[in-house]
Formats: structure tokens, sequence, C-alpha cells
């Protein structure tokens, strides 16, 4: 492919620039895009297509130690994966949690040029960098997880809270990560010495910590905003999974008050009902309060029928998995950081709960008054394949489609929900650009991704406009990263190495004086080795602050 490019005659949706459908050219040139070029440019005619940047997943599972004890743990998937071998997929390596070298190439397959893996412990971070260097087109970065880590929950208990600022940027640095997650904050350890013993509410103690889950995350609000990070606090709230959790779920987005917070797979966390019995759907009230609250956006989590894995660092929610599913599992402690459970799960649209999931999904969807904070996910693999986007997308936009699918559904589940109630709202094709790329890109602070003005990059997706949207979005006729054409006429073309997405907030290295110690008496790897070098880094990009840190 040239230098240069001019795309022309295609419809244009581009959200974060005002633009529904438009009929515009798009110039590229040396990797960006541009507001014009010499009319003697190269010029694609794609007339009859839609043109959108390139799509951006928020929140996913795509590499890190966890992931490859899933791969593991499913052997069998990997031989009855579905799509047969070509020339950019090795044979044996896809099926629900496809190798790295797939994972790439299966993103771009579907128009996505940029990932983000949801959960890693700092001490995982050098393989998942490794993992990540070897997925290939897209760019990608990770979140770390430091919830649960006994060194902060040390700082907060003491009170030492300068030193708590100094220390999470450390770890951030250290591990070469985006941005902050906390997973079921304050619970881990609790469950690690007392087997299956969980946090039910964010002001619960005596949890063997001293520290209530609502200090936690009020504490690491206020660090990642004072640090100036370009993505706020992403957690994965207390209680996950459980009938009632919908309390949780709103005092946790209570406690950020008019500060940034970003709710993962939100789908998850929108359970009424008693605990210890089936669910009901409380999808319309975390709606209701997520449409009235600007600092709040979320990822949905929906489910789809089908195979999946759960793949979580909330060890608890592994456990009660397990015990509902009777099938192979993994749980690991991660030393003085975090915790894991892997399950290989299955939905089913005629059972209640999955059902109720499903549901609950779509409901939150369709409440949204706002796309901009309301994104699309699966939480990969938890609720199903990112491959599933499409269906998803159709789902969304064609409501005799979906109506004809609620139909197949356990109708006792279905009751329980509002997705009778005449919800005809169909998404628009702007809006699908909006929760699938411009949102995303904007949550993160991505501001060269997620829009095709001048100076974007030019990760580009260019879909065959169909009727039936599960094949439109299925299949983008051409695909460009940085100005390269990957796909061109539905096959791939050429290789390409993404970069890696991370953050490097200031702080006072006085700091490492303080975690020498403490790793000295309970790490097992030693403390000069636990930080990532940049020399180790291969193709990256550091991410500026949003603002001067306090």
């Amino acid at each position: 492919m040239p230098d240069t490019l001019r795309i022309v005659n295609g419809r244009v949706y581009d959200p974060a620039n005002g633009i529904d459908g438009e009929v515009r050219d798009i110039c590229i040139s040396d990797g960006r895009i541009v507001a014009s070029l010499p009319q003697d440019a190269p010029r694609l005619d794609v007339n009859g297509m839609a043109i959108l940047p390139g799509g951006v997943d928020i929140h996913c599972h795509i590499a890190g130690a966890k992931v490859n004890l899933a791969r593991k743990l499913q052997p069998e998937d990997h031989r009855r994966d579905p799509h047969p071998s070509t020339a950019v997929t090795r044979s044996g390596t896809g099926g629900i949690v496809p190798s790295t070298f797939a994972t790439g190439y299966r993103y771009a397959a579907l128009g996505y040029t940029t990932a983000m893996e949801a959960a890693v412990p700092p001490l995982a971070a050098r393989h998942v960098l490794e993992e990540l260097h070897d997925t290939p087109v897209i760019d990608k970065g990770f979140y770390v997880l430091l919830a649960n880590n006994v060194f902060l929950h040390r700082l907060l208990r003491e009170g030492r809270r300068e030193e708590f600022r100094n220390a999470v940027a450390w770890w951030i640095n250290a591990a070469k990560a985006y941005a902050v997650k906390l997973v079921n904050p304050g619970a881990d350890e609790l469950w690690k010495g007392q087997r299956n013993t969980n946090i039910s509410s964010i002001d619960q103690t005596g949890t063997g910590i001293d520290l209530t889950p609502r200090q936690i995350i009020r504490s690491f609000i206020d660090v990642v905003e004072e640090l100036g990070l370009p993505h706020p606090v992403h957690i994965h709230c207390n209680n996950l999974g459980h009938s009632g959790n919908w309390q949780t779920t709103l005092e946790t987005m209570r406690t950020a008050g008019e500060s940034r917070l970003h709710m993962a797979h939100i789908q998850f966390h929108s359970y009424g009902g008693e605990p210890g019995k089936n669910p009901t759907s409380k999808g319309p009230e975390i709606a209701e309060y997520i449409n009235t609250h600007p600092n709040i956006t979320t990822d949905v989590g929906q489910v789809m029928f089908g195979k999946a894995t759960a793949m979580t660092a909330d060890a608890p929610l592994g456990y009660m998995l397990r015990n509902i599913s009777h099938n192979k599992w993994i749980n690991a402690d991660v030393e003085c950081e975090s915790g894991c459970g892997i399950v290989p799960f299955t939905y089913q649209e005629k059972v209640y709960v999955h059902a109720l999931q499903w549901a609950i999904g779509l409901e939150l969807f369709l409440l949204s008054k706002d796309p901009w904070r309301i994104m699309l996910s699966t939480d990969h693999p938890n609720g199903g394949s990112f491959l599933k986007y499409p269906r998803l997308i159709r789902l969304l936009m064609d409501r005799d489609f979906r109506n004809e699918e609620i139909q197949k559904v356990n109708p006792r589940a279905i009751k329980k929900t509002v997705l009778l109630d005449n919800l005809d709202r169909q998404y628009t094709l702007n809006e699908i650009a909006i929760i699938t790329r411009a949102a995303p890109a904007r949550a993160l602070g991505l501001k060269h991704k997620g829009h095709l003005g001048a100076g974007a990059d030019a990760d580009i997706t260019i879909y065959e406009e169909n009727a039936d949207k599960e094949r439109m979005f299925n299949a983008p006729r051409y695909v460009i990263k940085d100005g390269r054409m990957i796909i061109a006429d539905y096959e791939f073309r050429t290789d390409h190495e993404g970069r890696l997405l991370h953050v490097a907030p200031a702080y006072d290295a006085a700091i490492e004086q303080k975690l020498h110690p403490f790793f000295d008496d309970y790490y097992s790897i030693e403390f000069a080795n636990y930080p990532v070098a940049d020399s180790y880094l291969h193709h990256h990009e550091i991410v500026p602050p949003v603002k001067a840190a306090v």
C-alpha cells in the first residue's frame, strides 16, 4: 500500500466529529489521517460501503498467565475450533480462548484495531507483555490489578496517604500498565485465609485487613484522579454474580461522587432477588443511575449463548462457578497481589439464569440514553467470545430479529425483564460506531483513536453495507491499520505489529526504600527483578496524563 491514499465515495460514520453517513473522502499519509491530499494521490473507491474508525475493545482477556492456563485447561476446544486453518492462523490455536497469534488476526478480521487486556497481576506483567508482543496487528495495553495488594492495604490502614499515592504510581510504572483495575476489593485475602468467605457489602468490616471495600475504592479513585491517568478506575465490583448484588453496584457508583469511574461488565452486577435464590433483573434501575450520572462509564459484558470461559481475578467467584458447573477448574493465589479462577462454561438459552443474564445485557443497552457511556463487550471470554460481536450488533440494530431470538429463550426469565414492554429501540449505525469505537477511545483517553479526523491514527474499517447487520460486521471488506492495508477484498494481505499502550505517572523514588524490605520478607522474586525495564519493551507508546499530577 502506498504511503498516501484517498478513500472515496464511501459513507463515513465518525460520531466523534459529528459525521453520520455522509459521503466524504478520507485521506491517509504516513500512518495518520490528514485533512487533504493532492488530487493525483492513489485512490480507493468504496462506493456502497460504510467507513468507520477501527474498533476498540475496552475490556477483554487475551494475554497472560490466566489466559494461558485457560488455553491449557481446554485442549479439546482448540481441536474443535470452528475457524479452519489458513495462512494466518496456526492449526489448533483457536477456540473460545485463542492463541495470541489467532487473537490478533481474529480481532482484525472483525474490524478491530485496538484491544485492552482487563486484569493483570503486576507479578505477571512480563508474561503479559510477551504475549501482547506476539499478538499481531492490533494495538493493546492492560489494566493492572491493585485492589487486593497487601502492601497497598497496609499503607491505607496506617493512613500513609502520600506513600500510597507513590506506591500506586510505582506499580503502574513497574508493570508498564495502562490503567488501574479493582476486582472484588478487599475480598481476595479474606477468601484465601477462610475459604469461600466473600464480601457482600462495601461497608463490611472484619475482613482481616481492617479496611472496608468502600475505603479501598474511594482511595484508588482519588489517586487515579491525582495522577491524571487517562482512564479512570476500572472496577469489577464486589458480590459479582450473586442475587441482590445490584445494591452493591449502586453503592459502588455512589462512592465515586462526581469523580470518574468505569464499571466493568455491568450486566454481571445488575441482579435483584435474595442471596441463594434465582436472580431477577435490576437492569432498569442500574441503567437509570448511569443515565443520570455523567461521571460513570461502563461496558456491558453481554452474555451470548454458547461456549464461554469464566476467567477472573475474583477467586471466590471462580469457586462459586465451579460448584455450579461441576466442571474442571483452576484456582490460583498470586502471592501478595491477587487471586485467579478459571472455569469452562456454556450458556444455554433454556436455562433460567443464563437467559436472564442475556436479557439484562440487552435491557442495559436498550435503556441507555447516552451511547457514549455504555460500551459493547462480552467480557471476552466470560460472557462469550468476541467473535459474537456481529450477532450482538444485529440484536441491537434489528428489532424483528431480536424479538425472534427472545421467543427462543426461557420465557420465565424474559417475564422478569422489560424486554416484552415494547422496547422498540433499534441502534443506528452511527450509535454502533459510538459504542464500538468512539466511546471506548474517549473513555480510555486515546485521542488519536476512535475517530477519522485529521491527526488520528489511520485505523480504518470499511464494510459492505448490508441489511443483515450480523453478516455486515462479520467480515469487513477492508481493514487499514496505521495506514497499512491489512485486509483487502476480505483477505489478509500483510502482517503488522501493533503498539503497546501504557502510562508512566510520576512518583517519588523514595517509595522504593519502603517497598524493598517488604519484597524481601514476602515475595518469591527479588525486588530488583520485579519491575519491567523500558529496554524490555518493543514497539510501545506512552500515553500522557490528562492533567498535571497534583
